[in-house]
């Protein structure tokens, strides 16, 4: 990676991993952008630059020239009025009223080491690009970072905004970023969806106007996840350009693509400016959540490679991310809230012997928490359930070679607790106004200090009084009252970003003051799987939903950003629980292996056969875990266009894969379907183990494999490379 300046050209080139991004600093002092794509030598591009506009089309300030125009500059950040009719990156008001801005070049700086932003995860590392423009006139500033990677094909852009004026701004747009694309036919990739059923990808044509994807929920969200991808017209799995953003953030957020009449595309984003605002005081700064830019010319696949490589290497903890992941049974879907200790050691012993390695115990320990309407906030044993407390159980899943881990839900509150009695102020809501429920529980306040202090005590005393290996991390609603009483009423449109900033402190607390516990994220109901959850876990609960026919499309999609090692993947009950589907032990096991897998069912119903299964099913996935932690994905077939599903997860270094391959309904008079297995070293020769025969990378990429599945509905199977 390099990041230089060009004097000459008064260009400035920033290269990563087979990326270059480049823009100039024009006449006027704008941040003109020039190039972003594959690597480039760092030749003159003033041929790229705009023509201007016309004789309709305002001047810049002072300009008098209709060829000097902010419009249609390819911008690096775009800004309200003087001509810009686009839409703003930035927008803010002074006590007059004026919402004028013209941020111009004030100078640069070039960081061996990116900073930290102040209270929110972020990419680590990386030589860091300093962009410093001003308001000459107002004193707002506005500082652009750019970050590069030599291992990971993407720039991560975030923004801090600062008054340097005496007087108070009202910040009331506040994007991460701004990014001009060249004319070009694009499609927009979006992942839609909503309670188990997530992440399904959305493509269509790009067009003149805005088109934009959000959450106003102060989380992520179901319904559109964080991510927004551009494409070329005849972009394909495997061929073709393909830009993509991520948004490392978990409140309330927009990304928007103007197709404008240049033919030009504009890409921002970052916090949803709906219901936003944020007062900037004299000397004040705010810093953005920051974007994640991925670039590929090999398809949509060289994209969540792209970002693949960039979350693990620079996102997700690094005392975690490399390691064996829990190879859990949880109890949650083979008990619910009915359990003793005697059941929940039968769960243990009827798998003591399959390499299972932790137990999990799911909602219903603390409390008074029979069901799903008391008890959330009281983090203390039920002893009506547990009269001996934690200890029997976490003994004896230790003595059987076992972890033992535990549910918890920290943000959400129960109005019949104990915490709700004494507090009932902590709880989200408008004074005056009937609350709204969701699974009957309410949200805490987190933006408020006291409250945090309060669930961050009580949880780690849990933890540090109890020898707790792993923690299920569960959060099941979204805010509905946007309102904290900690807040005052002309500050009310910070809450849903001071949420966000909560939330993260919470992490931060009780993660880093428990570092030999694994945390998973969960977010079934509430939909929390985004970037910033896992620079605090490893791996989030893909969905509520664990189907394995249903599994094959929200993994999917969800690899299209988040790589494999993310997902939590769970072997359930049949007939299932979500859709009363049934499908055969070995689907399931298949489809769970490509994530971080476990099983979430009563083991004591499982016969010998079953139990089997179970064993092989461990020793396969352990055999491969290193594949799933940190190989490349390539996917095969897929089931949102076909009856087909395909992932062939490689070794980085070629030496070895596992191609896995789902077929959703038998056909009556048999069919013929070849796969081919694409990510292969086409010069080397690979053992595949089905066959018993060793084929060039070149046969099985180009000629491909057709697979033997079971006479029946939602089967499986596998291919193995190895090479010789």
């Amino acid at each position: 990676m390099a990041i230089t300046f060009d004097k000459n050209t008064q260009t400035f080139f920033l290269d990563g991993k087979g990326i270059t991004y480049a823009f100039t600093v024009n006449a006027s002092g704008y941040p003109e952008h020039l190039y972003f794509g594959a690597s480039i030598a760092h030749d003159p591009l003033f041929f790229t630059r705009s023509g201007g506009g016309g004789s309709c089309v305002p001047s810049a300030p002072g300009a008098f020239d209709p060829f000097v125009t902010y419009h249609n500059i390819p911008a690096e950040l775009t800004f309200f009025g003087n001509g810009d009719y686009r839409e703003p990156t930035v927008s803010v008001t002074s006590p007059t009223g004026d919402r004028l801005t013209e941020l111009l070049f004030d100078g640069y700086e070039i960081l061996p080491e990116k900073p930290r932003i102040s209270g929110m995860p972020s990419l680590l590392g990386g030589e860091t690009l300093v962009i410093h423009l001003l308001d000459r006139y107002s004193l707002f500033a506005a500082d652009l970072y750019y970050t590069v990677y030599d291992d990971a094909a993407v720039i991560a852009r975030r923004a801090v905004y600062r008054n340097l004026s005496e007087m108070p701004l009202r910040l009331e747009r506040a994007y991460s970023f701004a990014l001009s694309l060249p004319e070009d036919d694009y499609d927009l990739l979006a992942l839609e969806g909503a309670w188990a059923k997530e992440r399904t990808p959305e493509r269509a044509p790009m067009r003149h106007g805005v088109v934009s994807i959000d959450s106003k929920r102060a989380t992520s969200s179901a319904v559109l996840n964080p991510f927004l991808g551009i494409l070329g017209k005849h972009t394909t799995e495997t061929q073709g350009e393909a830009y993509g953003v991520s948004l490392v953030y978990s409140s309330s957020y927009v990304l928007k693509a103007q197709g404008l009449s240049s033919g030009e595309a504009l890409i921002l984003g970052g916090i949803n400016d709906f219901g936003f605002s944020w007062e900037l005081f004299p000397g004040a700064s705010f810093e953005t959540p920051e974007a994640v830019i991925a670039y590929s010319d090999e398809g949509l696949g060289g994209m969540s490679r792209a970002f693949h490589d960039a979350f693990r290497a620079h996102l997700m903890p690094a005392d975690k991310v490399h390691a064996h992941r829990p190879l859990l049974i949880n109890n949650w879907e083979g008990t619910y809230f009915n359990f003793t200790p005697e059941k929940l050691i039968a769960i243990m012993d009827a798998v003591r012997d399959t390499g299972i390695d932790t137990f999990v115990l799911d909602d219903g320990w603390f409390g008074v928490r029979n069901n799903d309407r008391s008890g959330l906030g009281d983090w203390f044993v039920n002893t009506e359930k547990m009269p001996d407390g934690l200890t029997p159980v976490i003994e004896h899943a230790h003595a059987l070679g076992m972890k033992f881990g535990l549910w918890f839900e920290p943000e959400m509150i129960s109005e019949d607790s104990d915490l709700f009695r004494e507090h009932p102020d902590y709880a989200i809501g408008v004074p005056g106004r009937l609350p709204c429920y969701s699974r009957r529980q309410r949200m805490l306040d987190l933006t408020r200090e006291d409250v945090r202090d309060t669930i961050v005590a009580s949880v780690n005393k849990v933890l540090s009084e109890n020898a707790i290996d792993y923690v299920k991390w569960d959060y099941n609603r979204n805010v509905t009252e946007f309102f904290s009483l900690g807040l005052p009423a002309d500050r009310q449109g910070e809450f849903s970003h001071r949420y966000a900033l909560g939330v993260y402190d919470l992490f931060e607390r009780i993660v880093r003051a428990n570092p030999k516990v694994f945390f998973e994220g969960c977010a079934g109901g509430g939909a929390r799987f985004d970037p910033a959850v896992l620079a605090y876990f490893p791996q989030i609960w893909t969905s509520d939903d664990s189907d394995a026919e249903e599994r094959t499309r929200i993994q999917y999609g969800t690899s299209i950003v988040y790589p494999l090692s993310s997902m939590s993947c769970h072997v359930s009950e049949v007939p299932n629980h979500q859709v009363k589907r049934i499908t055969p032990l070995s689907t399931r096991g298949d489809i769970a292996a490509l994530g971080a897998t476990g099983y979430e069912l009563d083991t004591t119903k499982l016969t010998e056969d079953d139990l089997a299964a179970v064993r092989a099913q461990v020793k396969e996935y352990l055999a491969n875990e290193d594949l799933i932690l940190d190989g490349d994905l390539y996917r095969i077939a897929d089931p949102h266009s076909s009856g087909y599903f395909g992932f062939h997860v490689v070794a980085k270094d070629k030496s070895r894969s596992v191609l896995t391959l789902y077929r959703r309904l038998n056909p009556a008079n048999g069919e013929v379907v070849r796969f081919k297995a694409t990510g292969l070293d086409e010069s080397k020769r690979y053992y595949v183990r089905e066959l018993g025969l060793i084929l060039s990378g070149a046969t099985l990429t180009h000629v491909g494999l057709v697979p033997r599945f079971d006479a029946c509905d939602f089967a499986s199977c596998k291919f193995h490379f190895e090479e010789k």
